[in-house]
Parts: C-alpha cells; structure tokens; sequence
C-alpha cells in the first residue's frame, strides 16, 4: 500500500536557503519526516496573492464544488486497448513521485504492461505529465521504466511520452548548480537547498547517470493531442516562453542549454505556480492557453486534487478527513482535467484513458 506523506499532524516552520526565507509545511512523523509538504517551495512570482501566501496554507481559497466533479471510470467500460483499425487509445498519467510500484500497479490495471512490466497494449499512446522523481522512494527507477516503456511501445506502433515537471527542472539544477547561488528575486538561493526541501531522495542523487540528465533536459513542455492541451502545471506562465507549442519547447530547451543557474531557476520557479484555473477567473486563464496553443480541453498534474477541492485533512491528524480521490478531477467550466491524484499525499496514481465521457 502507498505510504502518504499526508498522514500527520502538520507544523509550519520557515526553511533558510542561504538568505532567503521561505514558510514551509513539514511532517514531524511518518516516512518521509522533515519533508516538505506537496505544495512545493519556491520564491514567489509577483502576483495578486495576499503577502505571505504559499501554496500549502490551509486556508487556501475553496471554490464552489457545485462547478467541479472527480469522474469515477469503470474499467470494464473501457473500450479494447488494442483497436484493429487508426491510431490506439489515448491515456495520460498524473504525477508520479518516485512511487514506482505504484506506478507499475496503475499501469498494469489498465492493461498497458504486462505481469512483468513490459508494454502489452499494442498501438496505445501514453502520456506522462511530468514529476517522476523526489518524495517517494524510487525515482530513478520510475525514469528507467518510462525510457524502457518508450522503446517497447514504438516498437509495437504506439507510443509512452513524457512532458517536463517542475521536479525534472528542479533535479537538472541540483545536479548541475548545486549550492551555486542564485538570484530567487526575493534574496539568494540555490538548487541544492529547494531539492532538499521539496522531498529530494539521496537515493535519487546517487543513481543519477549522464542518460537520465539528457532524457530530462529534452523533454517538452506542452503538447496537443487529439484536441488535449497536455501542460504539467496549471499556471499560465507557458505564454512566457512563446506563442506556439513548438516555441515554447524550443525555448525552454534553449535555456537549458546555455546552462545559466539565474534562467534555469526562472524557468523552474515559474512552472512551479499553480492554481491558475481554479478560483474566479479560471476558466479565462485555460481558455488564454486553449487559445494559443490549441486544444478545447487543458489537462494537467503538478496540483494534488485535494488541493483543488481546497480539502487536504484535519489539522489534528484525523484519518478519512481528506477527500477520496477515485478519478481525475474536472473543472474551471469543464475546460481543465486534474491529473496529480495525491499519491505523496495517501491518494491515488492516476492513469487516465481520454477523451472522458462527461
């Protein structure tokens, strides 16, 4: 069973990277103790939210729960995997974390790989959303099955792609910059310390190997596929790095490239905003990228579900206090699908075949 970093009473306490101060919630028992809570850490943007606002505050904004709804799909009403005819079934995964077995679970109910891992669909197509490693405890791991995944697939005529996470961007810097400083906008920082602190795995360090570094730093940003606009972070901050999808993934691998501490941490401290389609507004901020990029739906990971059901437990620890994730979540309009079911959190692996009937 999946050990939730959500279980637990919860302290808040303010994390030092050098000179820079940032509030942070930790666990003070259980596995993963004096982690950071999944609302990651980094230095704030410039934006409307009151002073001292982070994304791990509990009293986050709730929105209207009659404008949402987590879809439960029953797998025996899922078409055949393998169709005889056109391009297979779509499917997406949510945030994975280092929860590798979990992963392999997930996969192999959906009929995507074998009893012994390997890829059985056929021409299926298989999106990961990003954030592989850190918090739980086989990152690396989840990075070799997806590579090994990758080659299999194409193999049989499909296909397992994966999009870049926050966490990519934040394990390139650790490895690459280290405690090099640099400028958060709010004082100094570095890789190392916000690694570290957003559930960075020693484990994870030691087996990083030069392939790993090369398949995270190609990744793209932002795809479409068959109308689904496919982002890891729901935040608008993609229209910064260019007018098309093609412009966006060129430029983000552009400024990987030039190797620059200062441009990878812009990089990674914007696309670890969140919350951009959820409150007032919202549907707005999905339809500025749908617009853009193309697409008639957004889907996402990077924010748990119980994150945007503005649910994410008790204050005293109480077991069942949180919201049961079953499915992805819907909202912002019926323009935008929440992928990252809260694993790290006790929740659940999403894996997902799209479109949804709603």
């Amino acid at each position: 069973m999946t050990q939730g970093a959500g279980q637990g009473p919860e302290v808040e306490r303010t994390a030092t990277l050098r000179d820079f101060r940032v509030p942070a919630y930790v666990h003070e028992t259980g596995p993963y103790a004096n982690s950071t809570h999944p609302g990651d850490v980094a230095p704030p943007l410039e934006e409307t939210h009151p002073e001292g606002y982070t994304p791990t505050r509990r009293d986050l904004p709730v929105i209207n729960r009659g404008d949402t709804l987590q879809v439960t799909v029953d797998p025996a009403a899922e078409p055949d995997p393998q169709p005889s005819t056109g391009s297979g079934p779509l499917y997406v995964v949510g945030d994975v974390h280092g929860y590798l077995d979990e992963l392999v679970a997930a996969l192999q109910e959906k009929g995507l790989i074998d009893e012994a891992g390997n890829w059985c669909s056929g021409t299926a197509r298989l999106w990961f959303l990003g954030d592989f490693t850190d918090r739980g405890p086989d990152g690396i791991g989840v990075i070799d099955l997806v590579m090994r995944l990758s080659a299999e697939a194409a193999a049989a005529g499909g296909y397992c792609k994966a999009l870049m996470g926050n966490h990519e961007l934040l394990l390139l810097g650790a490895k690459r910059f280290g405690d090099t400083p640099v400028n958060s906008g709010a004082g100094t920082a570095t890789f190392q310390a916000a690694w570290l602190l957003n559930g960075g795995q020693k484990t994870d360090m030691d087996r990083l190997q030069d392939h790993h570094l090369q398949w995270m730093a190609r990744l793209d940003a932002v795809e479409e596929v068959d109308g689904h606009l496919l982002v890891h972070s729901d935040t608008t901050a993609y229209l910064d790095y260019g007018d098309s999808i093609e412009a966006v993934n060129d430029t983000i691998r552009e400024t990987l490239t030039r190797n620059d501490a200062d441009e990878v941490w812009d990089l990674f401290r914007k696309l670890t905003k969140r919350f951009s389609f959820r409150d007032e507004g919202g549907a707005d901020a999905v339809r500025s990228l749908l617009d853009t990029y193309g697409g008639t739906r957004i889907v996402h990971g990077h924010s748990p579900i119980p994150y945007l059901l503005g649910d994410v437990g008790s204050e005293d620890g109480e077991e069942e206090s949180g919201p049961v994730v079953e499915g992805p979540h819907v909202y912002a309009d019926g323009l935008a699908i929440a992928m990252d079911g809260g694993v790290t959190m006790a929740g659940k692996l999403l894996v997902q075949q799209l479109p949804l009937d709603i």
